[in-house]
């Protein structure tokens, strides 16, 4: 028996399971509960989890430890509460596996059972213990002591907190106007959210607007998208801003103050008509981007036939009026006296209770006279510059033409995961997703024009991971004239005269190196983060994962939350995934913000940084390391003083720690709280002592 064991401490027998029973501490100390979790066998099967209630059960403080099978289940929460009530225990320890998981349940279940919920720490014995010391069991239970002991040290310490309630603004941002965006725009506006919804270009419909058909079912893209579009235009609680980007964003969930800046389009909107007067009489054709650099479009233009809004925008940089000061054909003629060269941009300020994030995707680029002859020879196109071809809104009105002489080609050979992975340092790792499946579409598409034409698909291996896609990719190998070549291209190369392609490639199946003759080459490419997504991340304060796309919190449990609460992401924002994925996704982030929103007010954690206003001289540091732009300089009657926004601040210690005048604390992480646990890792704390 310990020395605090003899002081007026007695523990019970353990009871039939095995565990350690209770012990009942003096009057007047802390009592804390530790509640040990077998997870099964992911710790259970390494530590010796009875060994280590017993072993808490003999700290100073500890009135009860035991050791649950899964302390997360119904039964492993009401024996919490039933533990609480039985021995009135005022603090709850849980060692079991990371707290990002299972923090909140337990302090829920803490709140219920009348304990305040920050008064609840958990010990990680899963992450820190079972799965790093797996061969070593002994090693695994004895660190896991160690790590209840120190558990133990800094619970006694902490203090009761309470959490606060604010308003919210009952209206979201919505940040791209692709699929997801106008989704979850649909959504939200449906449940009586108003919504402001920001597109950059000049139309919303995003990268499904440029598609000929949808895989697997092989319906009309455009026809599925365009009456969505229709439906934003249409729809009360939805204010749409295209041609605007966002420029500053501030404040916290449930209040965030939002700048946009709407780029000036030449041509007022409340007067257009579309009727394209102006675009007739304009002398000016460019590429048009749409259309992939293939096809032109007028200095005064809509993207695409089916633009929403249907208002016509002017490209200054391409504009003669602009240039010399001449033309004005446009103003000129348009009957509504729609055309403004004077316009200037407009700065837009609103306030938003949530924001959601679809910024979608950008085609990856080959690079030029490095990826398989790519912007080197004529004949060598992305999928997405097939996807215009075919199409019948397309520059070509729907017929497949080679770049080089405008012919039809009769042999055509797709490569696979261009720009995909790839562990080059020029290419993206990571697997787009959708470029086995819009190649098995776009193969399909190509034998329904041209009977006669021959298709080849180079791949490394076929990912078809998906409702309904093995079907249909064993539905396109069995047309005639469709041959998958596993291999990649080794080189591509070109016959000057016909401006014909040879791949050279080792068939892998076939062990064999082969070359074959095609009239053109079509790179499967992949997807990558949208341009502007750095500085994007920046206004908002958000993480991105090292493929570049933004990063959720959890990819589980919360695949739509970013890291700043109040705002969300959904679609090609967060990662490469198809149609279907990405409403699914959208309609998850809408859910989420809704859900936040719809109760009127937020909570505001308590686990935020505080200053001493005694000791602080004001110097700023703190502002200038905070990730989340919490900590501000205001002016005091003893001078410049810095202050926290609790409902910004998101307790991560930053400030704390770069403070020179040790000025800043954090709620739950107090010096004194934080000692006494690195105390107890080091053998020197109270417990050590008693023992």
């Amino acid at each position: 028996m310990s020395e605090n064991q003899g002081a007026g401490c007695r523990v019970q027998g353990a009871g039939d399971d095995g565990t350690p029973g209770t012990r009942h501490p003096a009057p007047g100390t802390r009592r804390v509960g530790v509640f040990v979790c077998h997870c099964g066998s992911n710790i259970g099967g390494v530590v010796d989890c009875p060994a280590v209630a017993e072993y808490a059960s003999g700290l100073r403080d500890v009135a009860v430890a035991k050791a649950n099978m899964y302390t997360c289940s119904t039964v492993g929460q009401e024996e919490i509460k039933k533990q609480v009530k039985e021995h009135g225990l005022d603090r709850i320890l849980v060692a079991s596996c990371t707290p990002r998981l299972h923090e909140p349940t337990f302090r829920r279940v803490a709140e219920e059972a009348g304990v305040n919920p920050y008064l609840v720490h958990m010990v990680n014995l899963r992450e820190q213990c079972s799965w790093v010391h797996a061969a070593d069991h002994a090693t695994a239970t004895e660190k896991a002591k160690d790590l209840v002991r120190m558990g133990v040290a800094r619970i006694r310490r902490l203090e009761p907190l309470s959490a606060r309630e604010l308003g919210v603004e009952r209206r979201v941002l919505v940040i791209g106007g692709g699929i997801a965006g106008i989704q979850a725009s649909l959504d939200l506006a449906a449940q009586g959210i108003g919504v402001v919804l920001v597109e950059r270009t000049p139309s919303i419909g995003g990268r499904m607007a440029q598609l000929d058909k949808t895989f697997p079912t092989g319906d009309c893209a455009i026809c599925v998208l365009a009456p969505k579009m229709v439906e934003v235009l249409h729809t009360p609680g939805i204010r749409l801003l295209t041609y605007t980007e966002v420029r500053e964003v501030s404040g916290f969930a449930g209040n965030f103050d939002v700048r946009l800046e709407r780029k000036s389009r030449y041509v007022d909107e409340d007067k257009c008509v579309g009727c394209g007067a102006c675009s007739e009489k304009c002398p000016v054709s460019v590429p048009n981007e749409f259309d992939e650099s293939m096809g032109k479009r007028k200095a005064i233009y809509v993207p695409f036939p089916q633009a929403a809004p249907l208002k016509y925008t002017l490209d200054s940089k391409n504009c003669i009026h602009f240039k010399t000061g001449k033309c004005g054909l446009c103003k000129k003629v348009c009957p509504v006296g729609a055309v403004d060269f004077d316009m200037k941009p407009e700065e837009v300020r609103l306030r938003v209770g949530a924001v959601i994030v679809a910024t979608g995707f950008d085609p990856y680029v080959p690079h030029i006279r490095g990826y398989y002859g790519y912007k080197e020879y004529p004949n060598v196109i992305t999928a997405l510059e097939l996807e215009r071809l075919i199409n019948a809104s397309g520059p070509t009105r729907g017929e497949v033409l080679r770049p080089s002489d405008g012919k039809t080609p009769r042999r055509i050979a797709f490569a696979q995961c261009v720009g995909s992975r790839n562990w080059k340092s020029t290419s993206n790792k990571y697997c787009s997703k959708v470029c086995c499946m819009y190649t098995m579409k776009l193969a399909q598409l190509l034998k329904e024009h041209y009977s006669d034409m021959s298709v080849s698909v180079y791949y490394i291996d076929i990912r078809a991971a998906g409702k309904g896609f093995e079907e249909f990719y064993h539905k396109v190998r069995s047309v005639g004239g469709v041959e998958y070549i596993r291999g990649r291209p080794a080189r591509v190369l070109e016959d000057p005269a016909t401006h014909n392609l040879t791949i050279r490639a080792e068939e892998t199946l076939l062990n064999k190196i082969t070359e074959r003759e095609y009239d053109l080459l079509v790179l499967s490419i992949g997807m990558d983060p949208p341009e502007g997504i750095e500085n994007l991340q920046r206004l908002l304060g958000i993480s991105r994962s090292p493929d570049g796309f933004f990063q959720e919190v959890h990819p589980k449990l919360r695949p739509v939350d970013t890291a700043r609460d109040g705002i969300f992401i959904a679609g090609c924002a967060q990662g490469p995934k198809d149609i279907p994925d990405t409403v699914a996704q959208a309609k998850a982030a809408a859910s989420s913000a809704a859900a936040m929103l719809v109760r009127g007010k937020v909570t505001v954690e308590p686990l935020t940084a505080f200053v001493d206003e005694a000791l602080c001289e004001g110097c700023g540091l703190c502002v200038t390391v905070c990730p989340y732009g919490a900590p501000r300089i205001v002016d005091t009657k003893e001078g410049k003083r810095s202050r926290v926004e609790e409902a910004l601040c998101h307790g991560c210690g930053t400030c704390a720690a770069s403070c020179p005048r040790l000025a800043i604390a954090c709620r739950g992480f107090s010096d004194e709280q934080l000692a006494s646990e690195a105390a107890e890792a080091f053998g020197g704390g109270a417990d050590e002592e008693a023992r």
